[in-house]
């Protein structure tokens, strides 16, 4: 094989973007969405420091999104299930750009107010747990099935590059052109989104969807415990942000590696891993055994951050945190495509919701364990620890949880399922338009009626 023919195999795998209008449509929807609420989650602290000089004011800022989050991702996944999804989107996408008109407005008063900018983070965390299960369960809608590892790499490389450029030109304009400019950017970049927005495909809910309610919460619950696969998936994530989330450290670990200069690159050499990972991710898509990907990344995560926390090179130490970042991006990758692969088209919406609960709590709780660590043994010890007790949690659920290591696509009943029923769709849309009839079975919501 040709050196040119083994690059090309490497990068990332570009099928959903050709097969799929709407993959592309949500590719640079979010783009934008990216870029515009960097410019705010940079802004937004700032001005709350400036406007109080307090470390607790900033701080709270943290326990004002972290509820909303949680009560409104569970209930926009029950709601993602009930209505049409793009329309939950847009509507949400539109909430958040008044969000951001409110700040803007808050910018321009002479003596700008506290409070609307506490409002306006408890309002986008709680319009962003409506959203987020939405957008992760239509993704399974408009990707083909053995496309969704590629298109969990296309979406991860988005925002990782997203991540590393969206921060620093954030920073520029907020430190030359002041917040209103911030957050004018914000909304001209929300009103683009909505624009977008309207331009998906209709998806409604699966025929006979029930209203949203705790019940139907609590089926999603119940499916997800019924699966061993899907209940890995969430544990080893767990697992991995509660023993090994080392953001909170970084300011010490710079103090004691006499490194302060390098507490920015800290902060961005896991986004920086994570690239590199996806501009490399075109051999993911040829990959089944997706359980090794999520158990496999997340002991690289373990074992780097442990590195990070035992290494007083601080190259190498960034070097670790790249590599974790990398290993993070893996795991990902993996829990992404099991779960567009095997969970139904009727429960999707709930399933992401469960799964915001788990991306939102692991590292809020992950920093408790870090400083609470640190308090009592010292940074390294808490940064080398964490990351060994991750690496033996990973361990233990993988003998609780063996079916996670033996995950293939190709032989998984829910998965052969799923597949089998988008077949089906998919023929008889075909056979709808050859007769000229209207295509009822358009919205895929067929695919699969009651869960096993």
């Amino acid at each position: 094989m040709s050196t040119t023919r083994r690059l090309s195999r490497l990068l990332p795998d570009l099928s959903p973007w050709r097969s799929s209008r709407d993959f592309r449509t949500l590719f640079f929807q979010g783009a934008v969405t990216f870029f515009g609420s960097f410019m705010a989650m940079i802004a937004l602290p700032l001005q709350i420091k400036e406007l109080t000089d307090s470390p607790f004011a900033v701080g709270a800022m943290g326990a004002v999104e972290l509820v909303p989050l949680v009560v409104f991702g569970l209930y926009g996944g029950a709601l993602a299930d009930a209505l049409d999804r793009r329309r939950l989107i847009l509507l949400s996408e539109a909430g958040l750009g008044l969000l951001a008109l409110l700040l803007l407005v808050n910018a321009l008063l002479p003596e700008p107010l506290l409070w609307p900018l506490y409002v306006v983070a408890a309002g986008v965390s709680a319009l962003s747990g409506l959203q987020r299960p939405a957008l992760d369960s239509l993704l399974a809608r408009i990707v083909p099935h053995e496309q969704m590892t590629a298109a969990a790499a296309l979406n991860a490389l988005r925002y990782q590059i997203g991540a590393i450029a969206g921060p620093a030109v954030a920073g520029l304009v907020v430190a030359y052109a002041g917040y209103s400019a911030a957050y004018a950017v914000t909304v001209v970049g929300f009103a683009v989104s909505v624009v977008l927005c309207t331009r998906l495909s209709p998806a409604p809910p699966a025929p006979g969807a029930e209203r949203p309610s705790l019940r139907g919460i609590a089926e999603g619950a119940r499916y997800a415990w019924s699966r061993p696969v899907l209940l890995g998936t969430y544990a080893v994530d767990l697992a991995a942000m509660f023993f090994a989330f080392p953001h909170t450290l970084y300011p010490f670990l710079a103090d004691e590696l006499d490194a302060v200069w390098a507490l920015g690159l800290m902060y961005s050499a896991g986004a920086v891993g994570s690239l590199v990972l996806g501009v490399t991710s075109g051999w993911t898509s040829r990959v089944r055994r997706h359980g090794l990907f999520v158990v496999c990344g997340a002991a690289v995560w373990g074992a780097a951050v442990a590195g990070a926390g035992w290494f007083t090179d601080v190259r190498v130490v960034l070097l670790c945190l790249a590599v974790a970042g990398a290993g993070d991006m893996l795991s990902g990758l993996g829990r992404a495509t099991i779960w567009n692969q095997t969970i139904p088209e009727e429960l999707r919406g709930r399933l992401a919701g469960i799964e915001v609960l788990s991306y939102s709590v692991g590292p809020q709780l992950g920093q408790v364990r870090a400083g609470t660590m640190a308090g009592w043994t010292g940074t390294r010890p808490a940064f080398w620890g964490g990351g060994l007790l991750c690496m033996g949690a990973v361990a233990a659920l993988c003998a609780l949880l063996p079916s996670l290591l033996t995950y293939d696509s190709e032989t998984d009943r829910d998965a052969r399922r799923r597949r089998e029923a988008r077949e089906a769709r998919e023929a008889r849309e075909a056979r709808e338009a050859t007769e000229g009839a209207p295509a009822g079975g358009t919205t895929g919501a067929q695919e699969s009626g009651t869960p096993a």
